[in-house]
């Protein structure tokens, strides 16, 4: 039986509010990633890759915000991918893929109309180990247009090179995130709710399947490895733009600088 929006939309709408309990400046970092990316793209209709897009909550801002934009929306889980595609389903502009960032030639799934303007992410990408995080930056330096950018929203430690600050961001991010309300979801809660929902039982079983089941925690949550694997791949420019702790908005730039 196929998933209604309504029902889609209620079960995103639990997920945003779980992330914003772990990520307390989530909405002010949305809007600093998207001024960036409009100056980045400098034109109406860019070309947007949504990377570990989840529920769709990015790729629908970047679209509220660029209305002309084609975002291609990509994530290796099919459930997330389910409740997106059911909520967002006739959203112009909009697109969502089921490609495994880990494996190279990911590009090919994508059915790309041409160079890629900009790629985004947020709170994804640190789920990739670093081999695997170096194939998907890899595999985006290639889809990119020169002076083409990706803009990374994530929370990013320091604790290799320097562990006093590391210590002090985390209690930067404790201290803004405050208590949990007890109507709201944590992680396991979110998950616990989604995998004993009878409507998304045949997409449980397939997540179940695939890659994305594989997920056990942050893999690559250093900002020095993201730093190096976008070295590695040929970004020509890589910087942090927004930060406040750890929870920080990487920008890398490929090929030609845009200035």
């Amino acid at each position: 039986m196929p998933i209604s929006s309504e029902h889609a939309r209620t079960w995103i709408s639990r997920w945003d509010r779980q992330q914003e309990t772990y990520v307390p400046h989530r909405e002010e970092r949305f809007t600093v990633l998207l001024d960036a990316l409009e100056a980045a793209c400098g034109r109406p209709d860019p070309l947007v890759l949504d990377l570990g897009c989840g529920p769709g909550s990015l790729a629908v801002r970047v679209l509220d915000r660029i209305p002309a934009a084609t975002v291609v929306a990509v994530d290796a889980d099919p459930l997330l991918l389910g409740l997106a595609d059911a909520a967002h389903h006739d959203r112009p502009g909009l697109r969502f893929v089921e490609a495994d960032l880990g494996r190279s030639v990911w590009g090919a799934d994508l059915a790309l109309s041409g160079p890629v303007d900009a790629a985004v992410s947020t709170t994804a990408l640190h789920w990739l180990p670093e081999p695997e995080l170096r194939v998907a930056y890899g595999e985006l330096a290639g889809l990119l247009r020169p002076g083409g950018v990706l803009l990374n929203g994530d929370d990013l430690g320091v604790d290799d090179a320097a562990p006093g600050i590391a210590e002090l961001e985390r209690n930067l991010l404790r201290r803004a995130a405050g208590p949990r309300g007890e109507s709201l979801d944590d992680w396991r809660q979110w998950w616990g709710g989604v995998t004993e929902d009878p409507a998304l039982a045949e997409l449980v079983a397939r997540r179940g399947a695939g890659p994305a089941a594989g997920h056990r925690g942050a893999e690559s949550a250093r900002l020095s490895a993201h730093e190096r694997a976008l070295r590695a791949a040929g970004f020509a420019e890589v910087g942090t733009l927004w930060q406040h702790g750890g929870n920080r908005l990487v920008c890398a730039i490929t090929g030609a600088s845009m200035v």
